[in-house]
């Protein structure tokens, strides 16, 4: 079996974690361009020992690791800022990158050791430092836009949970735009398909058109978003989801929208 082959299924997953990490979709795809040139050119090999996915993470952090996270290019670093590499050596530690592998990617701990070349118990302390800091967070307003009753107030009883609050929940893209127009939120949670036929992704895009706001898709089918071919979301949560999964999501958006950093300034 060819290299492509054996990693093209990984492909979408590790672009979504590298989006996750960078805060945007051509810092992170450009990061995974260059991890497969690595591989292709020899430069770096794929772990005989190490399953195809957690090998092919074990290399992207390989190339991210070596680089300093300077590897950015032109656009992706006007995108988040006059200083990329030293906003993401603060912003992107290793307790993070512990944090995201675990609940984004559900990796174990074991293989996110494996994958970060750090001891087990390291990876533990990582994760409980990460999830810290995720909690010290300040709180937001949140709309979520879903049109299953059931999934709805689930992910409303998990934001609420972690110190949000839910100002809306919207089944269709009209109602959508008029809960944003009644209340701004901070955050905008999304599914991609709605009650009546329409879209999530258009109702984001009348919000955006209106405010910038941090957004989460949350998709069944998270491949057909994460493909590298066209301007996609940085931040996707794959149904069905997991609670550390939304709460990792909900960290990185927080995190990266240029909106809290100013805040946070």
């Amino acid at each position: 079996m060819s290299l492509l082959a054996r990693l093209a299924p990984h492909l979408p997953y590790v672009r979504r974690y590298a989006r996750a990490l960078t805060g945007n979709q051509t810092s992170g795809d450009h990061y995974v361009r260059v991890t497969l040139e690595a591989l292709a050119a020899g430069d770096l090999s794929l772990h005989e020992q190490l399953s195809p996915r957690v090998a092919l993470y074990h290399v992207f952090h390989a190339i991210w690791g070596t680089s300093g996270a300077q590897l950015e290019d032109r656009a992706g670093a006007e995108e988040i800022g006059n200083q990329p590499a030293e906003r993401l050596m603060r912003i992107a530690p290793r307790s993070r990158q512990a944090f995201l592998l675990t609940a984004l990617e559900g990796f174990t701990p074991t293989e996110a050791a494996q994958i970060l070349d750090v001891a087990y118990p390291e990876v533990e302390r990582l994760i409980a430092q990460a999830q810290s800091d995720i909690d010290a967070e300040l709180a937001t307003d949140v709309l979520i836009i879903e049109d299953e009753p059931v999934i709805a107030a689930d992910i409303e009883a998990l934001v609420r949970e972690l110190g949000h609050n839910v100002t809306d929940i919207a089944a269709t893209r009209t109602e959508a735009l008029e809960a944003f127009k009644r209340q701004s939120p901070g955050l905008v949670l999304a599914d991609i398909q709605l009650a009546d036929g329409s879209s999530g992704i258009d109702a984001v895009k009348d919000i955006l058109e209106q405010m910038n706001v941090p957004v989460i898709f949350i998709t069944a089918f998270p491949e057909r978003l994460l493909t590298g071919e066209r301007p996609e979301p940085t931040f996707l949560i794959t149904k069905p989801f997991q609670p550390e999964t939304v709460k990792a999501a909900i960290g990185q958006a927080l995190f990266f929208h240029p909106g809290r950093q100013k805040a946070a300034a």
